[in-house]
């Protein structure tokens, strides 16, 4: 296992995607829940421990060696809103061509024909990792803290926050992180034995209802 692989895959300049994407972060902010670092925090906090958790959980289980179809659609059925099904697709497919070149691996290969279209991101990571060399707790934190940069990263863009007010928030999430991605990898454990049923299935329909609108406005600065 190299920590350096580690430190490459969750490098906001790993060329993934993940810079055009604000985690619904776009739509919280005109709909006035995020107005300051304060409320960005409240937010991330909502996000992580709810699809935050539900990708570390779907990332750790792909690393764990779950049948990625079957997480595929696990991921499918706790994503209602048509607009993140295919925001996931386009992180997944845009994730697959960096770790493809970045790692090379088999279990890549046989993903990308599987889903020429893209499959979730949260599964593309979990094999990532494992191509990398890395385990089901690195891909745990990699999901787990995207889903809360990303949007911290958007708001200095949308509110012009001050970018070390953002850092500042993404450490005191810290400690959830770390809650979120351990339970994420005994999710993926239970999975491996148990199925794909007994991943978590949390629910932020303020989430869903954002993208959807999102997904409809004319003018927007990141593509959800």
């Amino acid at each position: 296992m190299s920590r350096a692989a580690l430190l490459v895959l969750a490098d906001g300049r790993f060329p993934a995607g993940g810079h055009a994407h604000s985690g619904g972060a776009e739509a919280a902010v005109r709909a006035g829940h995020i107005t300051d670092a304060a409320s960005l925090e409240e937010f991330c906090r909502g996000r992580l421990h709810t699809s935050g958790a539900v990708a570390a959980s779907l990332a750790a289980a792909a690393s764990l060696g779950v049948d990625p179809g079957e997480l595929d659609l696990a991921a499918d059925a706790r994503t209602p809103s048509p607009a993140l099904r295919v925001a996931a697709r386009r992180l997944g497919r845009q994730l697959m061509r960096a770790a493809r070149a970045t790692w090379p691996h088999p279990e890549l290969d046989a993903l990308a024909r599987r889903f020429p279209k893209g499959a979730h991101q949260p599964v593309v990571m979990g094999l990532t990792a494992r191509a990398a060399g890395l385990g089901p707790l690195d891909a745990a934190y990699c999901s787990a803290y995207e889903g809360v940069s990303g949007p911290a990263t958007a708001v200095v863009r949308l509110l012009s926050l001050d970018p070390f007010d953002a850092t500042g928030v993404l450490a005191r999430l810290a400690p959830d992180l770390d809650r979120v991605a351990r339970d994420a990898v005994d999710a993926g454990r239970a999975a491996v034995t148990e199925g794909v049923d007994v991943l978590p299935a949390r629910s932020a329909p303020l989430l869903e209802i954002g993208a959807e609108a999102h997904a409809a406005w004319a003018v927007r600065l990141f593509a959800s």
